[in-house]
């Protein structure tokens, strides 16, 4: 549900920053949730950087270099100073990618929460400085706002000890290092979404998630709960993706260290943002750029090639721990909107009884297999800020509630 921006009262901002990104919309501070308006500011360090706002009468998209996340967060803020007072701005909710498992869902940003943040940065450079960043700058800008966090792992936290325990030696899982998962937020809409169907048996049943963006997690849910994950202690374990390596043999941090003089910090650099599709391809992370030159560059090809083939082994993977698969469903930039990708996923699934309809492939249809496949696979168009709003709405009335203003 969408309202004018002129009849804002109080509000509700979210935020999601990327590697190269920062998403973010508004909301009206009730509910049920009626938003406001939505945009991102994309292609942060580069000369086209695009900054677009749609909604509320907001309409625009404007292109200019943006060097770097400093000046996105400023452009950003400005931009939301101008038009939004500080009272009326109740909190803002931030996806966080860090596990906070001891925190449930969400909690309030405390000096605690941040003070782990960035001790975490170093194994996620690509999410929780920027994060912080605009913690703090929105602090300053909204000082009467809560700062709330959303956990992006909590949808994975009752995975069973097989899928979450590393194969380290136990202290370190004594110590809270664990395969935590990411793009749970993701997930979470995408079960509600699943759950609102007529024939709401998908989210009862054994599903995989294959969300596939800039980042990919692969992730698979029985009777509503995930029960394993292709991403691991952080965002860079799994597949390849646009720039992050996925799973590495890890003996070779040592082979690099020993034979090409690479650092443990240059190693965690090359894996975040020299590699998946960048590094294979030579050229570019962009999956729909490369796919729109792979019948001339090899490497394009080959790059194109092997991300459609580690996402079908993590989906036969997920099938695996399943022990069976009824519904497969498509999510993320790529998931959504690439059906060469997906075709050449689904390809190599028809031992799991996947058969797509070419058409509805092409249309980017709401439900792209054919009546006569086993699995029923789904394209949903996934939606975290909505439930990034919720949970700060939520946070808010537990916080009202509470004698002390505690929760």
């Amino acid at each position: 549900m969408n309202v004018p921006y002129s009849s804002l009262e109080d509000a509700v901002l979210t935020v999601n920053a990327g590697s190269s990104s920062i998403k973010f919309a508004v909301f009206e501070a009730r509910l049920p949730l009626a938003q406001v308006l939505w945009g991102s500011i994309d292609n942060v360090g580069a000369v086209d950087s695009c900054f677009r706002v749609d909604g509320g009468g907001q309409s625009f998209v404007r292109q200019f270099a943006i060097p770097d996340h400093v000046t996105a967060v400023r452009v950003l803020t400005d931009w939301l100073q101008e038009r939004i007072a500080p009272s009326q701005l109740k909190a803002v909710g931030h996806r966080i990618v860090f596990e906070g498992t001891q925190n449930g869902a969400t909690c309030e940003v405390t000096p605690k929460i941040l003070e782990a943040m960035f001790f975490a940065r170093s194994y996620d450079s690509e999410h929780l400085p920027q994060e912080r960043l605009l913690i703090e700058t929105l602090k300053r800008s909204f000082p009467d706002a809560a700062q709330v966090a959303c956990f992006d792992s909590h949808f994975h936290d009752e995975m069973p000890t097989v899928a979450s325990m590393t194969t380290l030696p136990r202290r370190f899982h004594t110590a809270g290092i664990r395969r935590s998962g990411f793009h749970g937020i993701s997930c979470a809409y995408i079960m509600r979404e699943l759950a609102g169907l007529a024939d709401s048996d998908a989210a009862r049943g054994k599903l995989v998630i294959a969300h596939l963006g800039g980042g990919c997690s692969v992730t698979a849910v029985s009777a509503g709960r995930s029960i394993d994950t292709s991403m691991g202690v952080t965002p860079a374990g799994g597949m390849l993706m646009a720039t992050r390596s996925g799973d590495v043999d890890p003996g070779l941090a040592w082979r690099l260290f020993r034979e090409h003089d690479i650092s443990v910090s240059q190693f965690n650099h090359i894996t975040n943002h020299e590699s998946g599709l960048k590094g294979i391809s030579g050229t570019t992370g962009d999956l729909q750029q490369l796919m729109a030159i792979s019948a001339t560059d090899h490497a394009a090809a080959e790059a194109v090639a092997m991300f459609c083939y580690q996402a079908k082994k993590q989906i036969g993977a997920m099938a695996c721990a399943l022990e069976g698969l009824d519904t497969l469903v498509f999510a993320g930039g790529i998931g959504e909107n690439s059906s060469m990708a997906r075709q050449g996923i689904c390809e190599g699934l028809a031992f799991l009884g996947v058969e797509i309809d070419s058409e509805l492939n092409l249309k980017n249809a709401p439900v792209i297999s054919t009546t006569a496949s086993q699995v029923i696979v789904r394209i949903v168009a996934t939606n975290e800020q909505i439930i990034i709003a919720e949970e700060t709405m939520r946070f808010l009335g537990k916080r009202e509630r509470s004698p002390q203003g505690v929760t």
